[in-house]
């Protein structure tokens, strides 16, 4: 029996929040805070990914009423998706099986604070990131591996040669084992 899981992938909710983003011009497209820019320097939309991460927070507490354990719920995502899947699951309350963290960043990361995640300090979490994205740099992703260190020793950080924004068969391959793994049959 594989027992209650949930794996609530960020990415399927956005399309229901178009806002305007900075980095597009203004233009309104499906996202889940503003994006000023895509580099450590950058502004952030503080509000808005506080916004996103206390209605992320609201869905795991649903499924949790609805009798999944806690510690049976993985959060992932691409891209802001996978910003907002980290951002959510480190500064949520009760203890997650893992982070699914693809072509992303940590938003906040400046300020991020790893005694302020005690529930999840031990999270499992894999990142994933392609050596040649022009969207979300691999420096980047690699930066937001180094400050997750600080906060788990149980981080996997998956490199693909040549991928750009996107993913690949064996990134997805990575993220069926990894489940698998951390969400076993009870």
């Amino acid at each position: 029996m594989v027992g209650p899981v949930l794996c609530l992938l960020l990415d399927y909710h956005i399309s229901r929040n178009t806002i305007p983003v900075s980095l597009n011009n203004g233009f309104k497209m499906p996202a889940w805070f503003d994006i000023k820019g895509l580099d450590i320097s950058a502004a952030e939309d503080v509000e808005g990914i506080k916004k996103a991460t206390t209605y992320v927070h609201s869905l795991i507490e649903k499924e949790i009423s609805e009798g999944i354990p806690s510690e049976r719920i993985m959060i992932g995502g691409f891209s802001q998706g996978g910003a907002l899947a980290i951002h959510s699951a480190l500064t949520f309350p009760k203890k997650l099986a893992g982070i699914i963290a693809l072509s992303c960043w940590l938003p906040m990361s400046k300020a991020f604070n790893p005694s302020l995640v005690p529930a999840n300090k031990d999270i499992h979490i894999i990142q994933c990131h392609g050596d040649c994205d022009p969207i979300v740099s691999y420096s980047f992703g690699q930066l937001t591996a180094s400050v997750l260190k600080n906060v788990t020793k149980n981080l996997a950080f998956k490199t693909y040669n040549g991928m750009m924004h996107s993913s690949s068969d064996e990134e997805m391959i990575d993220m069926k084992n990894f489940i698998s793994a951390r969400l076993p049959s009870v």
